[in-house]
Parts: C-alpha cells; sequence; structure tokens
C-alpha cells in the first residue's frame, strides 16, 4: 500500500458519459487525498436507485462525465493533510451525507444535516478546492455526491466516512452506507413503534423492507405491507410483513382499507415510495390520539402535501427524516455491529451479485425490477 501513497493512482473506474447511455469501464487516474480527504480502495460496491435516477437524469441536472456509486465498503489507502480520525488499512464505509462534528446539526443531538456535507447531488467536485479528484488523460471526471464508488479507489471527504469493525464482512455491509439505513432508522429512530404495536409500510423496495426489517427488530406485532405490485408480498414477508394490501384490489382510499383493519388505524407508518398520494395515505392511515406517520420518500418538487387539518388536532402527528437520523460518523459503526450481533439481517436483502466488468447488468437488474440488491465485486 504504502508505495502509492502521495502518487495519482491509476484503476479502472466505470464512467458515465450520458444520460442514459451504459457505463464504460475506463483507466482512470485517481490523485492523492487533499486536505481533510482520504483515498479509499473500494472492495464491494452496490447499486441503488438514486444512481439510476441521477445516471437518467430524467429530472435534474445532468452532470457527466461522472463516476456514480455511493453505496459501498473499502479500505483506507491514504489520508491527507489534517485526517486524524483514520489511517492506512482502515475499514471504511462512504456515505453520501456526512458529518463534520463541528457545525450546528453535528452538534445537535437532534439532526444529522451537516451543513458542510449534507448531501448536494449537483456538486461533482471535492469541497477543498472545487476540483476534481478523478481525471482520464488529464480532463476531469466528475465526483457523485462526494463517494463515486463505481471506481476502484476513490476520494471522500473525511466527515463522510463510517469507520467500522475490520471483522465485519464488506460485502455484506456495503449496504448499511445508503438504502438500509435510510429504511431502518426512519422506524427505530423516527417511528419508534413499541413492541407489540401495529406498523404500515407503504412501499416495498430495499429501503421499505428495511424499515420493515426495524419494525420486526422493534418487536411489532403487525407490519401491513403496502405495494401495488403484489409479488414483492412473499419477500416481504422474511422481512416480518404479516400482512399485504395492494391499494388496486380497494374501490376506496387505502387509508380507510388500513384503518378498518386494525380498528381506527396503525400506530405507527413509514412511508417509503416518495409518491404524494401515498404519503397522505400513510399520514391518514395512523391511529388519532398516537399515530405516528414518517416520510422518507423524497416526492416531486412541486407535490403538495394535502390533507385536513383535523388530522392534526386529533392528535396524528407526521414527521419526516433524513438517512434515518444517523450521523454518519457517530452512528453507522453501531448499525454494523447490529449485523455482527446478529440483530440486523443483512443477507436477505443481497439477492444478486455481479463482478465489476459486468456493472451494467445491474443495472438492468434494477431497471426490470428484479431482486433488492446486487452487489459489484470490484477484484472481479
Amino acid at each position: 500500500m504504502s508505495t502509492t501513497i502521495g502518487q495519482v493512482i491509476r484503476c479502472k473506474a466505470a464512467v458515465a458519459w450520458e444520460a442514459g447511455k451504459p457505463l464504460v469501464i475506463e483507466e482512470v487516474e485517481v490523485a492523492p487525498p487533499q486536505k481533510m480527504e482520504v483515498r479509499v480502495k473500494i472492495h464491494f460496491t452496490a447499486l441503488c436507485h438514486t444512481d439510476v435516477y441521477f445516471w437518467e437524469a430524467k429530472g435534474q441536472n445532468p452532470v457527466f462525465p461522472r463516476i456514480l456509486g455511493h453505496e459501498a465498503g473499502g479500505v483506507v489507502e491514504s489520508v491527507g493533510e489534517g485526517v486524524t480520525d483514520l489511517a492506512p488499512g482502515d475499514h471504511v464505509l462512504p456515505v453520501f451525507t456526512g458529518e463534520c462534528k463541528e457545525c450546528a446539526h453535528c452538534k445537535s443531538e437532534e439532526s444529522n444535516m451537516c451543513d458542510l456535507l449534507r448531501i448536494n447531488t449537483d456538486r461533482g467536485v471535492m469541497i477543498h478546492d472545487g476540483k476534481s479528484r478523478f481525471s482520464i488523460n488529464g480532463k476531469p471526471i466528475f465526483h457523485f455526491v462526494g463517494t463515486s464508488t463505481f471506481s476502484e479507489y476513490t476520494v471522500v471527504h473525511v466527515g463522510c466516512l463510517a469507520k467500522i469493525n475490520p471483522l465485519a464482512p464488506l460485502d455484506k455491509v456495503c449496504v448499511v452506507s445508503c438504502g438500509i439505513s435510510t429504511g431502518l432508522g426512519a422506524t427505530l429512530n423516527v417511528a419508534k413503534p413499541k413492541k407489540g404495536s401495529s406498523v404500515a409500510v407503504f412501499g416495498l423496495g430495499a429501503v421499505g423492507l428495511a424499515a420493515a426489517e426495524g419494525a420486526r427488530i422493534a418487536g411489532a406485532s403487525r407490519i401491513i405491507g403496502v405495494d401495488l405490485n403484489s409479488n414483492r408480498f412473499e419477500i416481504a414477508k422474511k422481512f416480518g410483513v404479516t400482512e399485504f394490501v395492494n391499494p388496486k384490489d380497494y374501490n376506496k382510499p387505502v387509508q380507510e382499507v388500513i384503518a378498518e383493519m386494525t380498528n381506527g388505524g396503525v400506530d405507527r407508518s413509514v412511508e417509503c415510495t416518495g409518491h404524494i398520494d401515498a404519503m397522505i395515505s400513510a399520514f391518514e392511515c395512523v391511529h388519532d390520539g398516537w399515530g405516528v406517520a414518517v416520510l422518507v420518500g423524497v416526492p416531486h418538487k412541486d407535490a403538495v402535501f394535502k390533507t385536513s387539518p383535523l388530522n392534526f388536532l386529533n392528535e396524528k402527528t407526521l414527521k419526516g427524516t433524513f438517512y434515518g437520523n444517523y450521523k454518519p460518523r457517530s452512528d453507522i459503526p453501531a448499525v454494523v455491529e447490529q449485523y455482527m450481533n446478529k440483530e440486523l439481517e443483512l443477507e436477505k436483502f443481497l439477492t444478486h451479485e455481479v463482478p465489476f466488468s459486468e456493472i451494467n447488468k445491474a443495472f438492468d437488474l434494477m431497471l426490470k425490477g428484479e431482486g433488492i440488491r446486487c452487489i459489484i465485486r470490484m477484484d472481479a
């Protein structure tokens, strides 16, 4: 390892040259880390729907050429000036948002929305100097959400790296760095269902299934899965889902269906689709007096949430969450320990694996809606 410290590393990366076109495996130059930065050798990465969303670039600013990827596990190769928390050889999970530990949000026990390192999907360069650490023949290739894990080596701000137990298998815990923590934390940290309570989960993709897993860990007695795809129910049972509701099967609003099933509404609901109708349903289906609904999915920027104010006066609570309310550096290592202690089951999320050379297959699987998470093996 020591031979590469301070040097430019040439390695393979999957480059998105333009929106919606297959990624191309290229040789890229990865510059050494600068102040408060860390260069990481990525061992395993996974494909998350957010990568596909920004690769398609239908609803956002297209930033290309770009190296996508943000759900991964790796090992520190070298550190830049001022980095004291990490050293070469440390095992880390890169995270799309960060924790500087100095701003008002980081000092608050309630917030994880760091002023300095909060997710910025438009920024394709490093904060320190406004430049990219990736290039091909001198031409810069843009970063993605500060992580860019579809590269054998990447450079990340120290505040966006969670140092984890070196005994944790990176091919399993890499998925903790994004979707699994988002859903799990929405339930455990924000909804906080009591043992024996009822929980409705809207949307049974990876994040929704992680929310269901959180309800299972919390000891919920009824976990109602809501999804427009009835094929997802069989898979959802593995995550503790006890009942399934497909809104298409009813001629009345799904919140009414759930209220009838639960004698007035569920104790908690977690919305993981980002569709405004599902968000409203998730709120209106909780029980008056104590029900809490948590919004996780990201809606269309022009969406408007409409509900009667009486729902609030009847003591229903509506909350939102970002990244499951986890602080990346402070909290994510403990989520990995939940897996190591066999409290959190990750294997059931991992349905496919492909070598790095076949990364486009992972995109095909996700576009077809097959599986939950596809792991990409960087050494193959």
